[in-house]
Parts: C-alpha cells; sequence; structure tokens
C-alpha cells in the first residue's frame, strides 16, 4: 500500500480559445504523473472510451491526446491543484485545493463542465459552485480500472452525453 502524500498537480490544463466542453478529473495518478500526460494508466480507459465514443482509432500518444481533444473542442483539466493522496485513491483524498478553473473558462467559451468519477463531481460542486451556477454540470462514471463494475460499452453510452454537448 502506498504511503499518503502531498501532490502538486504537475499538468498545464489541455485547452485552446475553440473549446467548448471542459473535462475534469480529480487528480493525475502515479502513472500520469509519470507519464506527463492525463488518463496515462495503461488499464485506465479514458482514451478508448473518447475514441469509441467519436467512432476514432484511440489516440495513444500524448501529441494525439492534445490533438485530438483540440480538434473535438475539448478542454481537458483536473478540479483539483493540490492534495494529500494515496496511490491513486479518490477515495484518500484529503486537504484539497482547487485549481482556478477561470484559466480555461476566462479564455474558452466553455458551455458544460464533465466530471470524471463521483469525486470529481463532489470536488467540483464544492470548490466551483459558482461556476456550476452558470454552466450545465454533468457527472460521469471513472474510467479508472478501479470502477470494474462498468463495462466498455456502458462507460461509452455514459459518455454520450459529452458528445451530444459539442454536436450544439
Amino acid at each position: 500500500m502506498n504511503e499518503p502524500c502531498r501532490i502538486a498537480h504537475p499538468l498545464a490544463p489541455i485547452f485552446d480559445e475553440h473549446s467548448r466542453v471542459l473535462v475534469l478529473g480529480t487528480m493525475p495518478s502515479p502513472t500520469s504523473r509519470e507519464v506527463g500526460f492525463y488518463y496515462g494508466h495503461p488499464q485506465n480507459r479514458f482514451w478508448k472510451v473518447l475514441g469509441a465514443l467519436f467512432d476514432e482509432p484511440e489516440p495513444r500518444t500524448n501529441e494525439e491526446r492534445t490533438a485530438f481533444l483540440l480538434a473535438r473542442r475539448i478542454a481537458l483539466w483536473d478540479v483539483l491543484a493540490s492534495c494529500t493522496i494515496e496511490g491513486a485513491s479518490d477515495a484518500s483524498i484529503a486537504d484539497p485545493v482547487p485549481n482556478d478553473l477561470s484559466t480555461v473558462v476566462d479564455v474558452a467559451p466553455i458551455e458544460a463542465v464533465f466530471t470524471t468519477g463521483a469525486k470529481a463531481a463532489a470536488l467540483y460542486r464544492r470548490f466551483d459552485a459558482d461556476l456550476a451556477e452558470r454552466l450545465v454540470h454533468t457527472a460521469l462514471p471513472s474510467t479508472s480500472p478501479a470502477n470494474a463494475r462498468m463495462r466498455m460499452p456502458d462507460l461509452v453510452a455514459a459518455y454520450q452525453p459529452l458528445k451530444d454537448a459539442l454536436a450544439i
């Protein structure tokens, strides 16, 4: 078991002035921090879900993933700037400090926010209530291997509101 440790978010948000939806997790996992990109653990299904959702090949490199997001007007970041966490366990998060989401929403015409997993949704509602009042928020299920009860087709179906928000 990993010991809880204080982590400062090491990754910049991915967005540009065309981004219309913002997808937020909690904090990059140890593997994601190692590879320097979001949802970097090979067993995390985030990139597989997005590929299937948009009927595209799964983006595999950090460059492909960035291009995939920007081409579809998706911004990606996390709710937290820092926290104490044990490994990748969202349940262990303590002493959370939020990211300043205005970094993204003041530049991009964000119309909707999607959170990945129950903890990300709860932290978003806790720290970003003012933003939540202005923007539609949809809580999506976690794509983590810890969420093994959801099969791949179920995850893709659950993420359909993300694609729908971009079609408007």
